[in-house]
Order: structure tokens, then sequence, then C-alpha cells
């Protein structure tokens, strides 16, 4: 790990459990003693280099992130940051992260190739799998019908999996199959506010309460990075439902494969029918990236302010 050239990492990709175990193999490796996160947008990119090129009185060992690397545009800083990663400090290493499956052509390629990584989305098999050797490790039997609400409840990413099957099983019998009723019972009474939450607030039209979700997660210190991500896949999916509802079908199946079969999922995407047109949803997922982007670079302006100014626009873009 001393040698300059395996510094600095790119960890790319949606799956975000898989990339904190990753993170957590670095942190074995170099044993850092002290560890420091920007957010590309939030601090000046020369700002997070002088960091990275002045050493540190306090440890021998830095480590340092630069989350949603993606939104590191402008020709300058991303010639700053390259020009970092192929001479780095001493004793201080580096971590690129991005929910995306790409960055500048420039900063992926000044990491060493054996460096970057693109966690993908798990599949549905193998979600349907890690979610069935949850339980079954804990000592729980669960139902193909609780495997499925498990997965359209909870954000698709292995952290957000393991984090509210850990909080099911709290309130389960060991000696009784979990069934797709269970599942959504108990992971709608227990779940904390999440975007998921939200976006069922938005599909019911009830602006008053969106606000209050919103203030409720950003409060218990919710990214908007990811509270954006996820109300991005909503709106994606209900993009998908309305063509589905549009082109007349019925099958069962064809809604599950765009995740949309457990009753609360149907409740939520039926009543976000009811008031968004196709047209609409579109509108609500451009807003999303334009607000992701708006919030990503707010140096000064409060939070809270674009926030319900964002959720305003998606309450009006209805029919």
């Amino acid at each position: 790990m001393k040698d300059a050239k395996n510094g600095c990492w790119l960890f790319l990709g949606p799956e975000i459990g898989e990339k904190e175990a990753a993170i957590d193999e670095i942190r074995k490796k170099i044993g850092a003693g002290e560890e420091t996160a920007y957010y590309a947008g939030e601090t000046p990119v020369p700002q997070m280099v002088s960091a990275l090129r002045n050493g540190s009185l306090f440890a021998d060992t830095r480590l340092f992130f630069i989350k949603s690397v993606e939104g590191i545009k402008k020709k300058e800083d991303i010639d700053l940051l390259s020009s970092y990663i192929a001479a780095p400090a001493d004793g201080t290493f580096l971590v690129l992260i991005s929910e995306e499956t790409s960055a500048a052509k420039s900063l992926e390629q000044a990491v060493p190739q054996a460096n970057k990584r693109v966690f993908w989305e798990l599949s549905d098999s193998r979600k349907y799998e890690w979610v069935q050797a949850f339980f079954r490790s804990k000592g729980f039997k669960i139902s193909a019908g609780g495997i499925e609400s498990v997965l359209e409840l909870v954000e698709n990413n292995t952290a957000a999996l393991k984090q509210e099957c850990s909080r099911l099983i709290l309130f389960l019998d060991k000696n009784r199959e979990i069934s797709g009723e269970d599942a959504e019972t108990w992971l709608s009474h227990t779940r904390e506010e999440s975007p998921f939450t939200l976006f069922s607030r938005i599909a019911a039209g009830d602006f008053s309460r969106s606000l209050e979700s919103a203030r409720t997660l950003l409060s218990a210190g919710e990214t908007p990075p990811a509270l954006f991500a996820a109300l991005a896949s909503c709106f994606r999916k209900l993009i998908g439902y309305l063509a589905l509802k549009e082109a007349g079908v019925r099958d069962e199946w064809e809604y599950k494969k765009i995740g949309v079969s457990a009753p609360g999922a149907k409740r939520d995407y039926s009543a976000a029918a009811a008031r968004y047109s196709p047209a609409g949803a579109e509108t609500c997922l451009a807003l999303t990236a334009e607000y992701d982007l708006l919030l990503r670079s707010a140096y000064s302006f409060p939070q809270q302010v674009l926030m319900d100014q964002y959720l305003y626009k998606v309450h009006s873009a209805v029919r």
C-alpha cells in the first residue's frame, strides 16, 4: 500500500453496500488514522487538493473521500485533481465516489485501472438471494411473497436492505414463516422516514406532509444527493407504470418487472397515476435532476428553502 500508484481509487455505481464493504477493506489495509470527506459542489476543488497535499500534525496516514465526484466538470478542476492523483502525497489516500457509473474521462484515466470499480445494482435474482440468505442466517424462514415485499419496500442496495431486514427480525417469530403481508405490515410500521415515504406523500398529493417528511429527512442527516437519487428512481418507475396503464396492460407480471406488485407499492403508484400524466411524471424527473444539481452547488442558500421549492413544483406538475 506504500506504492503511490495504489493511493487513489475510483468507486462508481449505485450499489452502496458492496461499495462500503470495499472501503472498509481499504481502511483495514492502510490503517488510516484520520478521515475527511468532501462533496463535489460543496467544497472547491483547489481547497480539496490543498488539504490533500498538506500533511497532518496528528496522523501518519490519512484517508480522504470525494463524494458525488461526477459533479466535478470544470476543466481546470479536473486537471488539478488529475495532476494530484498522478503524484499523491505520502501517507495520504483518496477514494473518489459516485453513484453514477462514470466520471470525467480524465479523472477515470488518472486512477490506476486496478483501483477502478463499478458497483452495479444487484440483479433481481441476486437481490432475492441476498434477502433469502440474510433471513436464513438469522434462523428465520421467509416466503417468496415476503422477499418480494421487502424488495419493493426497501431501497435497491444491500446497505438499505441490511438495515431494514435487521429491524424487521426484531418483531417477528422464528417459528413462523414470514409472509408478504407480515413483511409489508412490519416494514411500514417500523421504518423511519425515508425517500420512499416521501414519495408516498407526493403520490397522495399531500403537500404539507411532504414538506414535513423532507424536513425530517434533512434534519436526520439524509444527504440531498441520496434523497434525489431515490426519488428519481421512483419517478422513473412511475413513468414505466403509466406506460403500462396507457397500453392497457393487465398482466401482473409486467408490473412486477418494474417493481410494482406489493399492495403498498400498488397503492402509491395507482395514486400517483391518478394525479400525474406521463408528461407530468417526466417533468418531475427533470425537476429532480435540476434540484439535485442546485442543492449540490448551493454554498450558502438554505437547503430547506430549495427543497420546499422543489416539492412545490413537483406537486404542481399534475395533469
